[in-house]
């Protein structure tokens, strides 16, 4: 006999530590929250009928929830908690795990397929790692939707993962600076060779280098969302590669591998 859905004791399986140096924000964790745009980033099985959904919320940040009953068969919301999908939610609880009580599917985006498709799980893979529970971040929001629609219009995907990645690094605070060298304080050179320390930015690239040395163009063009150089491409696919492993402490990502293996991107 299937096992009453309580209210869940969080064990949270999937929560992070926030990266060093990031911006902290004290939670928002209101009672009851109604018709918040989300999307749904991971779930997995609570119980017999029910499931664990991890969301990316507009003014809330990443918020984990208890969908009861998601898993019968009748349940409105079997179908409506699904990844890449606009939705409108409402939940409730001051715990760091609430309890969803509605989601509707707002529409309005084509939906990603293909290698498309995985690029997406690569984001919210990103964005379950690298984002701590209950930090609102609504221009990180929208600059997801927007990298989803670019992904979805065909758009080039190395682009568009780049732009991403870059803005969330900016979002948690712990993008290093690529306009200036960090031990002169005198603008990057397009014409200079350059590593860039995770902490504290851009400097002049040594003889010898166990980090990725890259252009001071292809740092400018960073900055400037520029990537029509086959050389920034290249190099900020590897640079970014680079900071991402470091912020992340080595934990791996399993869509990136998978991303490269198929696209070198």
């Amino acid at each position: 006999m299937p096992s009453r859905d309580d209210e869940p004791i969080d064990n949270d399986q999937d929560a992070h530590a926030p990266p060093a140096g990031a911006k902290r924000r004290a939670p928002a964790r209101e009672g009851r929250v109604t018709g918040q745009p989300g999307f749904v980033l991971h779930s997995y099985p609570y119980k017999e009928t029910s499931l664990i959904v991890d969301l990316f919320t507009r003014d809330h940040g990443r918020i984990g929830v208890v969908a009861k009953g998601a898993k019968r068969p009748m349940s409105k919301l079997r179908g409506v908690l699904q990844t890449f999908q606009p939705l409108s939610v409402s939940f409730s609880g001051k715990s760091e795990l609430r309890t969803l009580i509605d989601a509707e599917w707002v529409g309005g985006m084509l939906p990603i397929e293909k290698t498309a498709l995985l690029c997406g799980f690569y984001l919210n893979e990103l964005l379950v790692k690298l984002l701590a529970r209950d930090d609102p971040h609504p221009a990180l929001f929208n600059h997801y939707v927007a990298t989803l629609n670019e992904l979805a219009h065909g758009e080039p995907a190395p682009i568009a993962l780049r732009k991403f990645e870059r803005a969330l690094l900016k979002e948690t605070g712990v993008a290093a600076d690529l306009t200036r060298c960090t031990t002169t304080r005198a603008p990057v050179l397009p014409d200079g060779l350059y590593v860039v320390d995770p902490e504290r930015g851009a400097r002049a690239a040594a003889a010898v280098e166990t980090w990725p040395v890259v252009s001071g163009k292809t740092l400018v063009d960073m900055e400037r969302e520029d990537y029509a150089d086959p050389q920034t491409k290249a190099q900020s696919k590897q640079l970014m590669r680079f900071l991402l492993a470091y912020h992340l402490g080595g934990a791996p990502l399993n869509t990136r591998q998978i991303l490269i293996d198929l696209m070198q991107l």
